[in-house]
């Protein structure tokens, strides 16, 4: 028999990030691999392995017209967080074709960069070090006047999807009382994770902090607008680390600069963010680029998580742990 063929597709993925030496000795011990890096394959490589391909590793398009011409595909894993408009999910899924996303493995290093965010902004360590820099540093008390702490505090998570998994478990050795939003989920099923189910204008009104973590579908695009941002409690802590999509951009660095609220933000429209941009002028906002989930060990876990995954399909046997593709919901999903 001719052993299975394994595709890699993955840029923006690097080859350390996704097939170090150990990983690359693994795929070839469970098949034939096929290997494009530095940018998406080019149609003609995709053309020449969709007859024979057994599993892609990657973000190769797949409309109904290329599934047409894969009839031995298996499975589609995105080594990427997001679930991309290129590919017909109910098509695969009609066929038994597995359609992961390597989002779980991302999830425990975006948290914990949440929490330390969380805990820079509500002690206002995002001003500290400037002001230490330019002579104006207070010490102690003197210093610490607006500062509150995330320990007994109220906070929310707007959705509550890979991200909010990972980061509610951080959150309760510090007492917090989590409230959540998420309106792809039940009630019953948050109040069964200890947490507290609360309509979209009570998670921007009551919590000191508030962590944006939906992500950005056809439905959701911008909703997070002035007259919403308005109702974020006066002072708050707000961590964007999901899809800068979801907030009207301008309008929350505005409030945030003009101190209605504390802001950090890993994430936004346009990335890079282009060096004259303005928003680099921002004041009083915690900014990072992108930084909270590709490090190191987040890599590590999607190599692990896709070669299980990989032995289980070709085995005949179900994924057990990237996420599966749910096909409307995915659909709906508007990720870069």
């Amino acid at each position: 028999m001719t052993a299975p063929l394994i595709f890699l597709d993955p840029f923006p993925r690097n080859e350390m990030m996704v097939y170090d030496t150990e990983t690359e000795a693994a795929l070839k011990s469970m098949g034939r691999v096929v290997a494009h890096f530095g940018s998406r394959a080019p149609d003609a490589l995709v053309e020449e392995v969709l007859p024979e391909v057994s599993v892609i590793v990657g973000q190769t398009a797949m409309p109904k017209e290329r599934l047409d011409r894969a009839p031995n595909l298996r499975a589609i894993l995105n080594v990427k967080a997001n679930w991309e408009p290129n590919i017909d999910y109910a098509e695969a899924h009609a066929r038994g074709i597995q359609v992961l996303s390597a989002a779980p493995c991302m999830a425990p290093a975006v948290a914990e960069f949440c929490v330390g965010q969380a805990i820079m902004l509500s002690r206002g360590l995002h001003r500290s070090d400037a002001l230490f820099r330019a002579g104006q540093e207070a010490y102690g008390i003197g210093g610490n006047g607006a500062a509150y702490s995330l320990y007994d505090s109220e906070v929310a998570l707007l959705g509550y999807g890979n991200l909010g998994r990972a980061l509610a478990p951080l959150l309760r050795p510090f007492g917090c009382r989590i409230l959540v939003h998420d309106p792809w989920l039940s009630d019953g099923y948050l109040r069964a994770e200890g947490l507290e189910p609360v309509s979209l204008d009570e998670a921007l009104a009551r919590p000191q902090v508030l962590f944006l973590l939906a992500g950005v579908t056809s439905e959701n695009e911008g909703f997070l607008g002035a007259e919403k941002l308005e109702t974020i409690r006066q002072d708050a802590c707000v961590v964007l680390a999901s899809r800068a999509e979801i907030v009207d951009f301008p309008v929350f660095l505005s409030m945030a600069a003009e101190g209605r609220f504390r802001a950090a933000v890993d994430v936004f429209p346009e990335e890079p963010v282009p060096a004259v941009d303005p928003i680099r002028n921002t004041p009083d906002v915690l900014f990072s680029a992108h930084l909270a989930g590709g490090i190191p060990p987040s890599y590590a876990r999607i190599r692990a998580a896709m070669l299980d995954d990989i032995a289980q399909i070709l085995k005949g046997l179900p994924p057990l742990r990237m996420q599966r593709a749910e096909p409307r919901l995915a659909a709906l999903m508007r990720s870069r």
